[in-house]
């Protein structure tokens, strides 16, 4: 049985139309600069380019130069302005051409974003957006195909989305450019041409709960962001077979909705976790560890977890298509716990 997202039926008296995600994330964006004059996007490309993948299209000739801002190829130094920017009042989106670049910022963010709230005594918020793509998009080889939300969601003072569709990104990114705290929001370079319902109207999605779109009995499957897709396509070959799955897609990995996990695993007995991640210490390991720590006299087998290969992305599309966990790979490891 496939369940509809709580807040799009609660939209269902409005009119839907099909977008693209990187539409989604644009609409996200301008609405609320259209709400706020404190909100500006700054980042590589992002203004007279209309955003490396077009996600900010048609933005700098709606709001100027001064709110839509390219920048030089400093990650650091305009991580640093958009941070400092929040101590006067501003609510700044900071685009990454990839999250793989971000790496060169992220001193700013986890040194000085992540604990401003609480080094100055709760006199300086944080409200800025870190935003851009994650993890592998195809043939970028080793040093652009990393998949960073364990390493943000690792550090106290942020939050950390990945979502998998528009209508999630559109909902949870206006979420995050209103909340006060720092967040990275998390896309993917192969989603962008996505395309997906979004209603007409306002709507805003709730940051830190997860969506179970698929409801089963025989056991839980876990997943977020782009690889979703491949674990949705795997709980419907496994349907085809008489295998009953229950699918939560994350959405929010910090903080991370441990208890709709909790509550399906002690219906379907069994967890089985898809992350496009390395293998060590990303966010299975932690959803492991929580449900065997909470849930473990329910668990009639083993947690298993689908990773990546525990080495460096390969630009060979053969080497990559081993590399990268599959539908496959998921149909055989339920079918595993299932035994």
């Amino acid at each position: 049985m496939i369940l509809v997202n709580i807040a799009i039926f609660a939209q269902s008296k409005k009119s839907m139309r099909t977008i693209q995600f990187r539409e989604a994330i644009c609409e996200a964006m301008s609405e609320e600069m259209r709400r706020d004059d404190s909100i500006y996007l700054m980042g590589e490309e992002v203004a007279e380019y209309n955003g490396a993948y077009k996600a900010s299209k048609g933005m700098l000739d709606e709001f100027g130069e001064k709110r839509v801002i390219d920048t030089p190829i400093s990650e650091l130094g305009f991580a640093g302005i958009g941070v400092g920017s929040t101590m006067t009042g501003n609510r700044p989106i900071i685009e990454f051409m990839t999250f793989n670049f971000a790496l060169v910022g992220i001193d700013q963010i986890i040194n000085n974003a992540a604990k401003i709230r609480q080094m100055s005594g709760g006199q300086f918020p944080c409200p800025i957006v870190f935003r851009g793509p994650t993890a592998s998009a195809g043939q970028l080889a080793a040093t652009h195909s990393q998949a960073f939300e364990s390493w943000y969601a690792n550090c106290p003072g942020l939050k950390v989305i990945v979502p998998s569709n528009a209508y999630d990104a559109k909902g949870l990114l206006k979420a995050a450019i209103r909340d006060d705290d720092p967040v990275i929001f998390m896309e993917s370079e192969q989603m962008y041409g996505d395309k997906g319902k979004v209603p007409d109207g306002e709507y805003v999605l709730p940051i830190g709960v997860a969506n179970t779109t698929r409801t089963g009995t025989d056991v839980t499957l876990v997943s977020f962001g782009k690889i979703f897709k491949e674990a949705n396509a795997a709980a419907e070959l496994l349907e085809n077979e008489n295998i009953s799955v229950e699918l939560i897609d994350l959405r929010t990995i910090r903080p991370l909705d441990i208890n709709t996990i909790l509550e399906s695993v002690k219906k379907t007995n069994r967890l089985v976790i898809l992350e496009e991640s390395w293998p060590f210490g990303n966010i299975s390991t932690e959803i492991t560890y929580q449900i065997q720590n909470q849930a473990f006299d329910y668990l009639d087998a083993p947690i298993i977890k689908i990773n990546t290969a525990d080495t460096p992305a390969p630009y060979s599309p053969v080497l990559l298509a081993e590399w990268l966990p599959n539908r496959e790979d998921v149909v055989r490891a339920v079918k595993k716990v299932m035994l």
